[in-house]
């Protein structure tokens, strides 16, 4: 019998089911929680091992998935986001083994006072708890969330998209069976059997036993998602990035900027969707930007003054403005300065990333200052928010919403703080 998906032996609604499973993640991870950096880090490398040992058994699963998936008529990237072959699979692999390699960030002292008294206050990191992880498509998904997440000392209740339900239930297996292997409890990591809506109701309504829920996905999914939970939800929201074009900024810097924002890798979320150019030099600036974006293969949806500027340009449509294209597709518009800019982004950004190019020290420092986004760079590529790039090693993530998480969620972001009080009979007065 599969250890991940569970088979019941008397009759059980969904409900039912999803509850019993979550009721076990919630007991693996009070086991878990106070295990030492060892343990855990021996479990990760028992994971990165099995991966290997395995490959065999995913490949074939994943297989199945992608035949399926054409049969579909699904292509291009999402069929690629789907797929594993032997270099993927040694790539999750030493992801694992990276993940290992990072410090343990449970048991942290963040803070540490002490009362005239002699009263001593801690405050520490502990895991989160239980973290429901809602994704599609992406099978290494299921290995990188489980890693990170077993690392901090959480269970994770899985659940992937049908698409990948066949490769997910493999990587799961293997997963689980390997932290058993070490004496760890398995149900720290467990697949939901459901890849329905129903399914993900029926999770992210688990308010006694999931302390967390984390949608990746497209925008159905996490509005969906936020919605209907009744846990907390840390938003992967879209990528709706911008980069504002300042006057004087230098021809060169801006198109290998926005070449790499843009080209590099045009279906990920950092990647550059609108980009803004200050009227008072669009003459100068525009043209040499996008005759490089053009002859790179990009199309250009510009207002007005752009496509009097680039005639190869496209009419925008209002739609045009704070979409995600995910594509070889940048939206184009000419804006009266910095005030026009900020008021642009406010309205049509979704929190992700914004960036300045700009020679104007002040500029800058108001654009720091006003954008309300989880990253804000100047005179760089949106490309660098990620976690890797940040030096945190791996993400689950990057989340726009607030709370209690912004931006890359590593290690860190999938813990929470315990006080600790430390005294020697004292009371209260």
């Amino acid at each position: 019998m599969s250890m991940a998906i569970e088979l019941y032996t008397r009759a059980m609604t969904l409900d039912e089911q999803v509850r019993a499973i979550c009721k076990k993640a919630r007991d693996a991870a009070r086991k878990l929680s106070p295990r030492p950096r060892a343990e855990k880090d021996a479990a990760l490398e028992a994971i990165a091992r099995a991966l290997g040992t395995h490959a065999a058994d995913v490949l074939r699963a994943n297989a199945a998935d992608l035949e399926a998936a054409r049969d579909r008529g699904t292509k291009g990237a999402l069929l690629d986001r789907l797929m594993l072959d032997e270099a993927r699979l040694a790539g999750m692999a030493e992801s694992v083994r990276q993940i290992a390699a990072l410090p343990d960030p449970v048991g942290e002292v963040v803070s540490r006072t002490t009362r005239e008294d002699g009263l001593r206050i801690a405050r520490v990191r502990v895991p989160l708890g239980v973290i429901a992880m809602i994704y599609e498509a992406r099978p290494n998904v299921t290995v990188d969330a489980s890693a990170l997440t077993f690392k901090a000392g959480n269970a994770v209740v899985l659940r992937g998209g049908s698409e990948a339900a066949r490769s997910n239930a493999a990587l799961a297996e293997i997963l689980m069976r390997a932290i058993e292997s070490v004496g760890l409890p398995s149900d720290a990591v467990a697949v939901l059997p459901f890849t329905d809506r129903d399914g993900v109701r029926a999770l992210i309504q688990q308010s006694d036993f999931v302390d967390l829920a984390i949608p990746r996905g497209g925008e159905a999914l996490i509005r969906y998602v936020t919605e209907n939970a009744r846990v907390p939800v840390v938003q992967h929201y879209k990528g709706v990035c911008h980069i504002f074009l300042d006057a004087g900024v230098d021809i060169a810097m801006a198109t290998r900027v926005v070449m790499n924002a843009k080209m590099q890798r045009p279906g990920v979320c950092n990647a550059v969707e609108c980009l803004l150019v200050d009227a008072k030099d669009a003459a100068r600036v525009l043209s040499p930007v996008a005759n490089a974006l053009l002859s790179a293969g990009c199309e250009l949806r510009g207002d007005a003054q752009t496509c009097a500027l680039v005639p190869a340009a496209k009419p925008a449509s209002e739609d045009d403005w704070g979409r995600e294209f995910l594509d070889t597709v940048l939206a184009v518009r000419v804006v009266d300065g910095l005030d026009a800019a900020l008021a642009h982004i406010a309205e049509y950004g979704s929190g992700h990333t914004e960036a300045i190019l700009t020679p104007n020290a002040a500029h800058a420092e108001r654009f720091r200052r006003e954008v309300d986004a989880a990253c804000v760079a100047v005179n760089a590529s949106t490309r660098f928010h990620d976690g890797g790039q940040f030096g945190l090693g791996a993400e689950i993530g990057i989340a726009t919403s607030r709370v209690h998480w912004r931006g890359p969620m590593g290690l860190e972001a999938l813990t929470t703080m315990k006080w600790i009080v430390d005294g020697e009979g004292h009371v209260r007065a």
